[in-house]
């Protein structure tokens, strides 16, 4: 026999046959890194086994370009949605400061002399965002300058009283979000219910309780109706939802001008478009006395919260919602039923809709004119989107909003400051949650770092893979 002369490569020894201590001193000779053959041996235990569909490389329990430890769990709360929000809306806050020291009187003078007092300049700027800032709070959380308890915490009651139709509309904004679907059409959805629940309030005279019930559900459904007609269009025709919605704004809001000069609707003796008192039957009862606004109609906002948590979270209509709105090629060839779904949600959500119109109508202003809606049906798209279009997420983007309102009065007559800069401010933070990346590159936040520079190539991990 003749002796083969030539390199020979040492086995790859089974490591469970090998002893820890040995194992660190043993000379193996490492497989190289392209050697296809023996990652294919790992694979089939030798040719013992047919191959595996799935690569090698990923059976060692490490991923190849993942990091070598898993992330901490206070990275993955700073750099998580909820903290982007935050910061979202610090960063608006931030620049909306800046804006407000630009229109500030005392901050232009000491500009001028800039370079040869620059403590001056940063102090006014300070000066004017913290003033403006701290006016804003005491108008809309607390003011301890009111008279009594009462008057001190005036401005919360005001907040939430702004804030209780922005909720249940953005609810319903949210909840076609969340099955795939632009609800833009809440602004006409308030209105559709306003004008329902205003005629029951005002032309009907029944007892107490009975009558506010006939309001309520004459509102949601008004809303409901509006909406539902929006997705019978969507599931029918394929009409797009937000041209549909934006035309019924439009459509609703007509209607309501015509309706208010017409004797059915108009006060009588007012040439002014605005409909009669309703009855005090039909209306909202105060929840702490007649020195603040806030009405039962907050407490219908916390329960429509509720509701629609519930419904997403623990229903099988809402898994309905969700799987639509994730894929409704991929629901429809699990069995469900589209159209339906479509129609449903557009419904519910008018219906959420038509509860900030009943608020409006019974609850604050107790009658009907043609701004009943104000801007509460465009605002709730800002609220569902700073929401994320979570039902929390949304009542609490509600609040905030809720908050912005009621103290930009204050704000303007304390310091001077343009109520407009509230509005910047708001549009400041929906740019912002629009735009996550940016806000963690701003803040050195990125969600995965990258693999350090010890890690391997694929064929690497594979080759660590079949040796640990």
């Amino acid at each position: 026999m003749s002796e083969n002369t030539g390199p020979r490569r040492a086995a790859a020894p089974d490591p469970d046959r090998i002893p820890a201590d040995q194992a660190i001193d043993a000379d193996i000779e490492t497989p190289d890194e392209d050697d296809e053959a023996y990652v294919t041996s790992l694979d089939t235990a030798g040719g013992a086994m047919q191959p595996s569909a799935v690569p090698v490389s990923t059976q060692s329990g490490h991923l190849p370009g993942t990091p070598d430890e898993p992330e901490s769990l206070m990275r993955r709360i700073f750099t998580g949605n909820g903290m982007v929000t935050i910061l979202a809306v610090l960063l608006a806050l931030v620049l909306g400061g800046l804006l407000i020291a630009v229109t500030d009187k005392v901050v232009g003078t000491t500009a001028g002399y800039f370079f040869a007092r620059p403590t001056d300049f940063l102090t006014a700027v300070w000066s004017a965002a913290t003033r403006s800032y701290v006016a804003l709070f005491q108008g809309a959380v607390f003011n301890p300058r009111g008279t009594g308890v009462a008057g001190q915490f005036a401005p919360l009651m005001e907040t939430l009283t702004i804030a209780t139709p922005l909720i249940t509309a953005g609810l319903g904004v949210a909840l076609a979000f969340r099955a795939g679907l632009f609800n833009i059409g809440a602004q006409g959805q308030i209105i559709m219910a306003g004008i329902l629940a205003s005629w029951v309030g005002f032309a009907l005279h029944l007892p107490l309780g009975l009558h506010l019930l006939l309001v309520l559900v004459a509102g949601v459904v008004g809303g409901a109706v509006w909406g539902g007609i929006v997705g019978v269009l969507k599931a029918r025709t394929g009409a797009h939802e937000v041209i549909v919605t934006i035309m019924f704004n439009y459509i609703a809001l007509y209607l309501l001008r015509y309706l208010l000069d017409t004797d059915l609707f108009q006060r009588p003796g007012e040439s002014t478009p605005i409909s009669p008192i309703l009855d005090p039957n039909a209306v909202y009862p105060l929840l702490f006395g007649s020195q603040y606004r806030l009405h039962l109609g907050f407490l219908l906002a916390i329960a429509a919260t509720v509701f629609v948590w519930w419904l997403l979270n623990r229903s099988t209509i809402g898994f309905e919602f969700r799987a639509v709105g994730a894929n409704p090629k991929a629901a429809l060839t699990a069995g469900i039923n589209v159209s339906r779904a479509t129609v449903l949600v557009m419904t519910i959500a008018g219906g959420l809709a038509g509860l900030a119109g009943v608020a409006q109508v019974a609850g604050t202003e107790k009658v009907l004119t043609d701004g009943v809606a104000a801007t509460y049906g465009f605002d709730a798209i800002t609220v569902a989107l700073l929401g994320r279009s979570s039902p929390w997420g949304t009542f609490a983007a509600g609040l905030l909003f809720g908050a912005f309102r009621a103290g930009a009065v204050q704000m303007q007559i304390q310091t001077g400051t343009p109520i407009d800069i509230v509005l910047v401010v708001q549009s400041l933070i929906v740019l912002f949650i629009a735009a996550p990346p940016l806000v963690r590159a701003i803040f050195g936040l990125n969600p995965r770092k990258k693999k350090s520079a010890t890690a391997g190539t694929p064929k690497q991990a594979a080759t660590t893979g079949g040796a640990a």
